[in-house]
């Protein structure tokens, strides 16, 4: 089992890779999400913890949503997240850039 420590950096590099994605500074989406900069610079380093609330607001700003799933199924949720190269083992569900979930 992952220390809560790797947890929250696991989330802080999900958050970073997301904003630069989307093209995004720090001071923009902790704007977006009602929290200031330096409280959301400690969350994507993965050096705080933060609250539920907290996170939805930043994944909102991000255009993620927040989702809890049994730990069981936590590996297949990544094997369907992270296709193997084969056009025939691509998920069967990738969010299109409209959100909907359609392909």
């Amino acid at each position: 089992m992952r220390s809560d420590s790797e947890v929250l950096q696991e989330i802080g590099r999900l958050l970073k890779t997301s904003r630069k994605t989307l093209g995004l500074t720090q001071e923009q989406v902790a704007g977006m999400a009602g929290i200031s900069r330096p409280r959301y610079r400690e969350i994507e380093a993965g050096a705080s913890a933060a609250r539920t609330t907290t996170l939805i607001n930043i994944g909102r700003a991000l255009g993620l949503e927040l989702m809890l799933i049994p730990q069981a199924m936590v590996p297949a949720v990544q094997a369907l997240l992270q296709p193997g190269g084969a056009e025939d083992d691509l998920p069967a569900f990738v969010a299109s850039p409209d959100g909907d979930g359609n392909v």
